[in-house]
């Protein structure tokens, strides 16, 4: 018998809700989706907590229950009505018309519960009282049969590690300690009439005749049995199938065959080729970007361990990217054209991988849309970052839900590469005395935990990649993988943290290196947004706030000490603590680049930032780039040069790379570079570098670089890549630099921005122009010798008002560490 499907209803929930708060001293509007912390902002009752130290002032709001609330109307009241919410932070109990239909504790989680008994005719009314998470943290930790630590280091909130919500609210060293709530997704109201879509999954089968079949399981929920007409289409190509449902859920079947696929590949190895899959049933459309492509991990034995390389469409792939943290540490203050910048600025410096952190999210739909397109490769980290878990079955059944919905939504993305169980769960077991006196007790309850998002995965999508933890040195090694050059993924922390030089990089040979970093200040036009002029001073309180990571300061001035003069007022500290950190960065860079193919990527820490703050991100808060950004598109140039000095200091190599799919020739010109900024010629040197592979170009005696002066050399491929660099052998603190009479002259463009004349009457070395407005500068970060002149295009983020000038301030090495 033929149903007749009547079209499903929706009564989208979101805008402007009333908040209070649960002891009804405070009440404003809130927008939903968005942020408490936000909407109290906008309504004058807390002050902006990115501010000077309003952060602190702030902090009450996480420690009580707030209460969101609003009406609609409903003349429907047949059976069959349910709330879609999802992204709703964190724990909080939903009423409608005072009947709970909802309790929630899981951030990552998409929750559809039936509300059609609580439902009347006319007005209704809908309410979230989100708990504090803090109380439940606290009241979760009280309930464990032993205690559970987490990092203090990171998070001042206490127990944020009982609780399913971003790590990262809690505080960490780059992060403000506000533990926001809100609701950051969907909320509506909608008509079961008679199926939904519950999942939408694809998989990809490959012929060795390089045809492909993309197999589609969609996922269907009704109450009852129902016979309902399914359209598969892709690519304009579309057909019908009128599908026998039962009660609960029915999964329906396609399969595509396409012949001859055009392949996706991540950036700058070929074409981001997508094609579009839509499937839909009466009142309700799922649409996927599938891009078609194979994706391996090799971990095969060799001569020095275990490899850890990726390989798609059975090419290799040297990774070259930065970990991504959430776009800002408050929701309503994020938007996807926001994202979409960061992301594009990732893929402007020659990345094509992104890493997303374990503290965060689990991003929204149009992040994952956006690598898609632009070609980012995902290693994508389950929720989970450097404490330690519960195991109790309540928990993991929790963590369960979570992957199966998680790995669903987001398997069919091209993007996503690899699924990692964690960040620095294994070496967290080391960091705290509970878990060092009993390690087993720990060990265990982590491989339950490891245990239940490992066969999630492989029951949701049985091809996913998996790796166990980030870092690892492979599965069920639960050794020390921080430091280890054989086999798996490492992370670097021993220049920052440990305070070590920058040629320490040069000590380790990783396989994939998936952090290391170095931090800077975020640039003056940022500072000035959040601090007065009293407080311009590395140890005033405003700066002291925002910087989240203990002994930063003093890290950041102490490399100063070590390697340049100190500069000469606050403006020139924060330009050369970017300087500083392009150049830990870039040592790094280019020495595990130039081992290609026994290390196979370098992912820094990090691309972003969610506040103003001293960090180790390349892009400041609000997206602009710092001077480590620029360098980052030279270092991550598919075709490069870099000078790598023997570990004896008697003589320097020359390192090409070639990251592209065929063999190049490089020509490379050398000279001396005298401190006047005079170029001597030195020698010349010309080689084939095979593709995807790295060698040397030439080696340099040490000797031959006379006292006083630099080594500078330029290269050009035979595929028109073509680039600069220089090399000091020493420091530059003894470099008796000359004035280099930098001079900087702007005119307006005749369609928009403005066009730069950077000129130097002697030697200017890291060159680093800033505006006073937001914008993108076309290089920055570079050097010019006697007598040279460089044309840069500034670009505003925004129309200038009329009569509005933007102010441009040039600075260079020699001119921030002179005498004031």
């Amino acid at each position: 018998m033929t149903m007749i499907i009547a079209t499903p209803k929706t009564i989208d929930l979101s805008g402007t809700w009333q908040l209070r708060s649960a002891d009804g001293e405070h009440a404003t509007d809130m927008r939903v989706p968005g942020d408490v912390h936000s909407a109290l902002q906008a309504a004058g009752i807390i002050e902006d907590p990115y501010q000077g130290r309003n952060e602190i002032d702030g902090q009450w709001v996480a420690k009580r229950d707030w209460i969101l609330e609003r009406t609609f109307t409903l003349s429907d009241l047949e059976t069959g009505w349910y709330l879609d919410i999802d992204y709703l932070d964190t724990v909080a109990v939903v009423f409608v018309n005072d009947i709970p239909v909802l309790s929630a504790d899981n951030c990552f989680r998409r929750y559809r519960p039936d509300v059609s008994s609580a439902l009347q005719p006319g007005d209704n009314t809908i309410r979230i009282h989100i708990h504090s998470s803090i109380t439940a943290g606290a009241e979760r930790q009280a309930r464990q049969p032993f205690y559970v630590p987490y990092s203090t280091d990171n998070s001042p909130i206490p127990n944020g590690n009982m609780l399913r919500k971003p790590q990262c609210h809690f505080g960490w060293d780059w992060n403000i300690a506000l533990a926001p709530l809100g609701l950051y997704g969907t909320v509506a109201l909608k008509k079961l009439d008679p199926a939904r879509i519950e999942h939408l999954v694809t998989r990809q089968v490959h012929h060795g005749d390089g045809s492909v079949d993309l197999h589609v399981a969609l996922t269907l929920y009704s109450e009852d049995p129902a016979i309902v007409p399914v359209h598969f289409g892709l690519d304009g190509e579309r057909l019908r199938l009128d599908c026998g449902i039962g009660a609960g859920e029915t999964v329906v079947n396609h399969v595509f065959h396409i012949d001859s696929p055009r392949l996706w590949w991540p950036a700058g190895s070929g074409e981001q080729a997508l094609s579009a899959l839509e499937v839909d049933i009466p009142g309700e459309t799922a649409h996927r970007q599938i891009g078609f492509r194979t994706v391996e991990l090799l971990t095969d034995k060799d001569a020095a361990g275990n490899r850890f390389a990726f390989r798609i469409n059975g090419r290799e792939i040297f990774c070259r990217g930065a970990n991504w943290i959430p776009a800002d540490a408050l929701f309503s203050r994020t938007s996807p054209e926001k994202t979409e910048d960061l992301l594009r600025s990732a893929v402007d410096a020659n990345m094509n991988m992104i890493r997303v952190w374990g503290g965060g999210f689990y991003e929204q739909d149009h992040f994952y849309d956006l690598c898609d397109r632009l070609g980012l490769l995902v290693w994508q980290d389950f929720m989970f970052a450097c404490n330690l878990y519960p195991c109790s079955e309540d928990f993991l059944e929790n963590v369960a839900a979570e992957v199966d919905y998680q790995v669903k939504r987001l398997s069919s993305h091209a993007s996503i590469a690899l699924w990692c169980g964690d960040n620095e769960l294994v070496g967290a077991l080391n960091w705290f005395k509970p878990s060092r006196d009993n390690r087993d007790r720990y060990l265990v309850a982590y491989d339950r935990l490891n245990q239940v998002i490992e066969q999630g995965l492989k029951k949701a999508a049985p091809e996913a990649l998996w790796w166990p933890s980030s870092p690892a040195s492979g599965y069920l090694d639960y050794g020390d993988a921080w430091h280890a050059d054989g086999s798996g993924d490492m992370h670097y922390w021993s220049v920052w943290h440990e305070n070590k030089s920058f040629d320490n990089y040069r000590t380790v040979r990783p396989r994939f290196c998936s952090e290391f970093g170095f931090q800077s200040y975020t640039s003056l036009p940022v500072i000035e947004s959040f601090a007065a002029a009293k407080d311009m001073n590395i140890a005033s309180p405003v700066i002291e706030l925002h910087q989240k990571n203990a002994g930063g300061n003093e890290r950041i001035a102490g490399t100063m000490f070590r390697y340049f003069r100190f500069p000469r007022d606050f403006a020139n500290f924060v330009y050369l603590s970017q300087i500083q950190q392009g150049l830990a960065i870039k040592t790094a860079v280019d020495f595990w680049r130039s081992l290609k193919p026994h290390c196979m990527g370098t992912l820094y820490w990090q691309l972003n930032d969610t506040w103003p703050v001293a960090s180790w991100a390349s892009l400041d808060y609000g997206g602009g780039w710092k001077a480590m950004h620029f360098m980052a598109r030279r270092f991550f140039q598919p075709v490069a040069v870099a000078a790598i000095p023997a570990q004896d200091g008697r003589s320097i190599a020359f390192s090409m790379v070639n990251d592209t799919a065929e063999p190049l020739t490089i020509d490379m010109n050398l000279y001396a570079l005298t401190l006047d900024g005079v170029r001597v010629p030195m020698k010349t040197a010309n080689d084939v570098c095979e593709a995807d592979r790295a060698g040397t170009l030439m080696t340099l005696d040490t000797a031959e670089i006379k006292p006083g002066q630099l080594i500078v050399w330029s290269f050009i491929a035979s595929n028109g890549m073509s680039g600069e660099g220089h090399y000091v052998h020493g420091t530059y603190k003894a470099l008796e630099l000359q004035p280099s009479g930098l001079t900087i002259t702007a005119a307006p463009l005749s369609s928009s921005g403005y066009e730069l004349t950077v000129s130097a009457t002697g030697l200017a070395l890291f060159v680093m122009i800033n505006s006073d407005v937001p914008g993108r500068f076309s290089d920055n970060a570079f050097d010019l010798t006697a007598g040279e002149s460089r044309r840069i295009l500034f670009t505003p983020s925004a129309a200038m008002p009329g009569g509005v000038e933007p102010r441009f301030t040039a600075y260079d090495l020699q001119s921030c560490q002179q005498a004031a």
